[in-house]
């Protein structure tokens, strides 16, 4: 093995202290927090159309069924309501838009412990963790419909479907988020294969706990708690299980021949 080589599979000789490593996570973390704030300030400037937008599977699920199904307008029913909605749209559009920035502090603040070949995954460990994010994010707002068709038609007949704002926002928050972090499944097995936490065998071993596991984690995260969304969420995440699987499989066996 060249010196090269070695230098490349060999961590930074550097060892910080404890007082450095806390140093180091109160940067990323007011950085973080100045980049959400930012950006929940530019979503809070635009925040009519941004509702608009978030409101259309609602408003075009009821437009789609009988009069009495459900009401196609929002309500707000305390003086306080439209305040709080604006906000926590402004909190949920601003850590979307700002997650470049904050999947970027979490890497470098754990490069220090990666050596030299490792770190060159950063840019497809940001990218890749951004578009997974999107991706699920994306699927959850088209399945806002899905799960609102099946939880009001199971309020019974004589129940008047009138839904609050905020409440709303929060179950489309609260989806996108959920959906999002599901679909970063991949990246974190990655990651632990990356770090030699778990390999690629034992995780084809265990396929049959993992799929038990992902459905029960879908169940766990998804606001809505409906079959629908249930199998929307869990079914992708399988599928990219096995494809982390493949992906760490690629990155590992490389290893043997640079050592």
């Amino acid at each position: 093995m060249s010196a090269d080589e070695k230098t490349d599979e060999e961590p930074d000789q550097h060892t910080m202290t404890l007082t450095e490593h806390l140093g180091e996570l109160r940067v990323r973390i007011i950085r973080s927090a100045l980049a959400v704030a930012i950006a929940m300030v530019l979503v809070v400037a635009f925040y009519d159309p941004i509702l608009e937008f978030l409101k259309e599977p609602y408003v075009d699920l009821c437009n789609s069924k009988p009069p009495d199904f459900c009401d196609p307008e929002l309500n707000s029913f305390t003086p306080t309501e439209g305040l709080a909605t604006r906000l926590r749209v402004g909190m949920y559009g601003g850590i979307i838009i700002a997650l470049p920035v904050l999947l970027w502090q979490i890497w470098r603040f754990i490069v220090p412990a990666l050596n030299r070949k490792e770190k060159k995954y950063a840019i497809p460990f940001v990218t890749s963790s951004i578009v997974l994010f999107a991706l699920g994010g994306t699927l959850a707002y088209l399945s806002v419909d899905r799960a609102l068709d099946f939880l009001i038609s199971w309020a019974g007949e004589d129940v008047n479907q009138i839904f609050s704002v905020s409440s709303y926002i929060r179950l489309v928050g609260l989806m996108v988020f959920a959906f999002g972090v599901g679909f970063l499944l991949p990246v974190l097995l990655v990651f632990l294969q990356l770090a030699g936490v778990i390999t690629p065998r034992q995780l084809l071993r265990s396929w049959r706990y993992a799929i038990i596991g992902i459905f029960v984690l879908a169940a766990v995260i998804t606001p809505s708690g409906d079959p629908i969304t249930l199998m929307l969420l869990g079914v992708p995440m399988i599928v990219l299980y096995f494809f982390a699987i493949l992906v760490g499989w690629l990155i590992v066996r490389r290893r043997p021949a640079d050592t």
